[in-house]
């Protein structure tokens, strides 16, 4: 996390009394009420190409995206008002509004598309990958650009809704001032007299804002860094809104009849195996081993003494708003040790094997650690964790390719290609590009394939990665989305934070 200097302390002061003095309250000489969010995300930097999904509300604030994507996952026009692909589908065409301008009048234009895409596939942000086969944008006029890719992108327009579809004025690439002094067409502009980068941002209504007028005259997102405080923020009415993820607190913020809680079932928990070739491991090499230990572990007491019973179980990685998820596959591994051993002997290892995986505290805790230790040791598996620090942990996991798998957390997106193209094609979480026939030939067929007429090789791909237990998904974790009564909030399809659109006063 970076945090900025060129704030006043008094503006610190002054944001973090708005934050913990009721900013809830009525806001603004209008009377119209200002929203209060709370958060354990940090943005490391406002410049849309430093721009993470998770942290999307505070961008949303002060730039727009070409594309809108609604609660229910849909595309909707924002800054381009219309799209359609050429039979190829490896040109993507965009119509673009004309009466936009960024804060400092500048029109926003076709080149203002170009510069802002091609700088974000270029810059080397988080998200940088998403643009990955960008060939080239072709501005044919002020509202009309083509975006050339190199092969067919089936999440293009969930890319342009988000990361990397924000739009800021290219006027201030060069300023290097984004990070922290936004330039946009978005809603709001951020209060840079009132924002305490690390603690409050603070964003106003702006004036002669092209869109349909905000709910809000103000907006305030405070970043926390444990939910014990943001649940108290909402109980004592500090706080308006925010996502609790954690089974404690949940369970105070359920018992309190003053707060609103909206569920949401959204990230998976469990094991990515990247070792199915053997390299490290060679029994992982074996389909029948990677099956062992999915009925070696017994997911549902995992889910009851570690979330509460916050979720859902499952075996598959595509998530229940995909074309590619079957309900049928959520227990195709059910907890069965005898079963688990019979597959070890049956793949030639009756006397089991060793496995080291890596261990980060903040998402593998001692309970969980031990759960699954002891339940991959009572079928023969000796499992060893490795304990990493923060700061080497992607090093060591990522770039040495030391383990054979890790837990992790991972969202379940509704675009089924952004599955594919995160958890099953060669990259950061197949970093030893693993894949054979079939999934070569289903990856290929869902790629190519006009809108619409892919799903049947989705659930065919989700299928045939269940049998072969390419993963060892835990559960879906199930969130709650929790307010103080005057904020109503509708969850996001595919994300687990909602966009800053989803939020309205409560009459």
């Amino acid at each position: 996390m970076q945090r900025k200097t060129g704030l006043t302390t008094a503006a610190a002061v002054g944001a973090a009394t708005l934050l913990l003095t009721g900013c809830a309250a009525e806001g603004g000489d209008s009377g119209s009420p200002t929203l209060s969010i709370a958060t354990m995300t940090f943005p490391q930097s406002l410049d849309p190409a430093e721009a993470m999904g998770s942290a999307l509300p505070y961008y949303q604030a002060v730039y727009d995206t070409l594309v809108k994507r609604e609660p229910d996952g849909s595309y909707t026009p924002m800054l381009a008002t219309g799209w359609s692909y050429d039979d190829t589908l490896t040109e993507l065409s965009l119509t673009l509004r004309e009466d936009v301008a960024f804060d400092d009048g500048t029109p926003f234009d076709g080149e203002a598309v170009k510069a802002n895409l091609e700088r974000f596939r270029d810059a080397g942000g988080g998200q940088a990958a998403t643009m990955a086969s960008l060939e080239e944008v072709e501005v044919v006029d002020a509202t009309h650009v083509v975006l050339h890719l190199s092969q067919p992108n089936p999440a293009m327009l969930f890319y342009l809704s988000d990361a990397a579809g924000l739009m800021a004025n290219p006027a201030a690439f060069e300023e290097e001032g984004l990070g922290t002094d936004p330039d946009g067409t978005g809603p709001y502009e951020l209060d840079t007299g009132r924002t305490a980068v690390g603690t409050t941002w603070v964003f106003t209504r702006a004036d002669g804002y092209w869109g349909e007028e905000p709910p809000y005259d103000e907006i305030s997102i405070g970043y926390f860094d444990n939910e014990t405080a943001i649940v108290n923020g909402l109980r004592t009415g500090q706080i308006n809104a925010a996502l609790v993820q954690t089974a404690d607190q949940q369970q105070v913020v359920s018992g309190d009849a003053a707060l609103e809680t909206v569920p949401q079932s959204i990230d998976y928990q469990g094991i990515i195996l990247f070792d199915r070739d053997g390299a490290l491991v060679p029994e992982l090499a074996e389909p029948k081993v990677r099956q062992a230990i999915a009925h070696a572990l017994d997911r549902e007491t995992m889910l009851e003494q570690l979330r509460g019973g916050q979720g859902e179980i499952t075996d598959q990685v595509f998530g229940t708003e995909t074309a590619a998820y079957d309900p049928a596959l959520d227990s195709r591994y059910p907890y069965d040790p005898d079963r688990a051993r019979e597959l070890l002997e049956e793949a030639g290892y009756a006397e089991g094997f060793s496995l080291t995986l890596p261990r980060i505290a903040a998402i593998v805790p001692d309970a969980m650690a031990a759960s699954i230790r002891t339940d991959l040791d009572a079928v023969g598996i000796d499992l060893a964790w490795e304990d990493l620090e923060q700061g080497n942990a992607l090093s060591r996991i990522f770039v040495d390719q030391a383990f054979p798998g890790m837990v992790m957390n991972n969202a379940q997106p509704a675009e089924d290609w952004i599955t594919v193209a995160e958890l099953v094609l060669p990259g950061t979480f197949n970093h030893r590009g693993n894949t054979d026939e079939t999934v070569q030939e289903l990856t290929a067929e869902l790629q190519n394939a006009p809108a619409g007429e892919g799903d049947e090789a989705a659930r065919e791909l989700n299928r045939h990665l269940v049998e072969q237990a390419w993963f060892v998904p835990f559960y879906r974790m199930r969130y709650l989305h929790v307010t103080d009564g005057t904020v109503a909030v509708e969850p996001q399809s595919g994300m687990a934070v909602p966009s800053l659109y989803n939020y309205t006063p409560v009459d």
